[in-house]
Formats: C-alpha cells, sequence, structure tokens
C-alpha cells in the first residue's frame, strides 16, 4: 500500500514513458500492416475492374488507393517522431545521470579541499623530497666505496697475474724451487737454486729488476 503513494522518481517516469513509446511504436507498426493488406487488396480489385471494362469503379478504387497510400506514408513520419522522442528521452535522462555525478564530484572536491592543508601537504612533500636525496646521496657513497674496493682488488689481481706470467716466461715458478728468488736479488743467492736452474743469476737480477722487485 506505501508504493502506491511513493513519490515517482525522474527514472521511473522516464521507464514509464518509454514503455509508453514502446506500445504506440507497436500499435503504428500494426496500422501499417492493415493498410499494406487492404492497398494490395485495392491493387487487385483495381486490376478486376479493368479487365471488366468498368472504368468508373476503377477511378473510384483508384482514388481510394491513393488515399490509403498517403496515410500508410503518414505512419512512416509518425513512427520517426516517436522514435527521436524516444532517443530524446535516452539523451536527456543520460544528460541528468552525468549532471548528477558532476554534482556529487564537486561536493566531494569541496569537502577534500575542505580537509586538505596546503601547507601541510608542501612541507610533507619537501620532507619527502629532502629524505629521498639524504637515501640517494648514502647509496652513492656505498657504491662508490664498493666500487673502489672491487677496482682495487681487480687491479691487484691483474698485477698479480702478469708477474706470474713473467715470471713463468723466464723460468721462474712463484711455488716452485724459486721461490726464494726475490732473496737471490739481494745477492744472496742458495746452492739449491743455483742447480735448480740453468739461468744466470745477472739475467734473474735483470728480470727482476725490470718487473719493479727490488
Amino acid at each position: 500500500m506505501a508504493s502506491l503513494f511513493k513519490k515517482k522518481t525522474v527514472d521511473d517516469i522516464i521507464k514509464e514513458q518509454n514503455r509508453e513509446l514502446r506500445g504506440t511504436q507497436r500499435a503504428i507498426t500494426r496500422d501499417r500492416a492493415a493498410l499494406e493488406k487492404q492497398e494490395k487488396q485495392l491493387e487487385l480489385e483495381i486490376k478486376k475492374m479493368a479487365k471488366t471494362g468498368n472504368k468508373e469503379a476503377c477511378k473510384v478504387l483508384a482514388k481510394q488507393l491513393v488515399q490509403l497510400r498517403k496515410q500508410k506514408n503518414r505512419t512512416y513520419a509518425v513512427s520517426s517522431k516517436v522514435t527521436s522522442m524516444s532517443t530524446q528521452t535516452k539523451v536527456m535522462n543520460s544528460q541528468m545521470k552525468m549532471a548528477g555525478a558532476m554534482s556529487t564530484t564537486a561536493k566531494t572536491m569541496q569537502a577534500v579541499n575542505k580537509k586538505m592543508d596546503p601547507q601541510k601537504t608542501l612541507q610533507t612533500m619537501q620532507n619527502f623530497q629532502k629524505e629521498n636525496m639524504k637515501m640517494e646521496m648514502t647509496e652513492e657513497m656505498i657504491n662508490d666505496t664498493l666500487d673502489d674496493i672491487f677496482d682495487a682488488s681487480d687491479d691487484e689481481e691483474e698485477s698479480q697475474d702478469i708477474v706470474n706470467q713473467v715470471l713463468d716466461e723466464i723460468g721462474i715458478e712463484i711455488s716452485g724451487k724459486m721461490a726464494k728468488a726475490p732473496s737471490a736479488a739481494r745477492g744472496l743467492p742458495s746452492a739449491s737454486t743455483s742447480k735448480a736452474t740453468t739461468i744466470s743469476d745477472e739475467e734473474i737480477e735483470r728480470q727482476l729488476k725490470a718487473l719493479g722487485v727490488d
């Protein structure tokens, strides 16, 4: 019972109107189909009267046919008008919904603007930017330090590889019997070292000096 006294909304009114327009469109379609049926019957009657030579009957039936065709053409115009009204109603409904959405959005933006403190927001953004810059600088310093450590280690390994290669070429084994080669460079060659290689002490000393080993 309460639903009978419920106030209709815009959507309810538009739905009712659309139902009425659809009903009108169906009625127009039925009327047109009936007129087309009558049109065919009149055409047959005219042909029949023409065969019998009844000119007066042909004229009367022809006038009726003209009127009937005009009436059928009017149904197309009315149908087009109904379709236009239905489309216009849908467009108006869409515009109203869009306006409602814009109104809701505007209210939301107003509420947000009231709650938002521009100075506080700006300060927060500045603090974030400052702390972010500190973090980036710290990360950069750590990366530079790690790069220096790894670069130094690589240089040392590369230098040692070169020394090993040169010593290997001149027949000196770092881990073998010639491990005491630096002491030989200081003028204190051992007897076992002299027997272990055919290279002269002068040649060894010259090679070591070339490598910067004193």
